[in-house]
């Protein structure tokens, strides 16, 4: 439980330090896409909460969030995801969630493969904020693990 407490833990600051480097980016430097992967990555994590929780979907996959919405949002998840995670024991991650995909498809997975993907998931898309930033000749935030638990920065 606790490595998964640190792996949230890394994911929240790692969020936290791409939305600053887009925040801290000239506008007419980057486009649009970098914000766009943020508020994706935020908002499908709730999503993913909201499925293992088995309530209604409170948020777009896709959503148009500026950077002081996107500020907001990660400061809930800074909340719900270290208060769900407390509550979690290891008999839970075992347990069978269902829900539909955004496609109304039916599915099943089990609470640990959910957590694994939004872990993952989110990393996958800081990636390519990274490659679009660079592009853009801006130095992407450095999120690599490894740097977080080095300059201790995550719990």
């Amino acid at each position: 439980m606790e490595h998964l407490r640190r792996q949230f833990s890394y994911d929240a600051w790692a969020n936290s330090e791409v939305l600053a480097r887009i925040s801290n980016s000239p506008a007419e430097s980057v486009s649009a896409r970098p914000l766009e992967l943020l508020a994706h990555i935020l908002s499908a994590e709730l999503l993913w909460l909201d499925r293992i929780k088995q309530q209604p979907q409170t948020h777009p996959v896709w959503p148009e969030f500026s950077i002081a919405q996107c500020e907001a949002e990660l400061k809930n998840l800074d909340q719900v995801w270290p208060k769900y995670l407390a509550e979690l024991s290891s008999s839970t991650l075992s347990k069978k969630v269902d829900y539909k995909n955004t496609k109304g498809e039916s599915w099943s997975s089990t609470v640990n493969d959910i957590l694994t993907h939004v872990l993952f998931h989110s990393a996958y898309h800081r990636g390519q904020i990274a490659v679009v930033m660079r592009a853009a000749g801006i130095t992407p935030a450095y999120t690599d693990f490894i740097h977080g638990v080095r300059q201790g920065l995550t719990e």
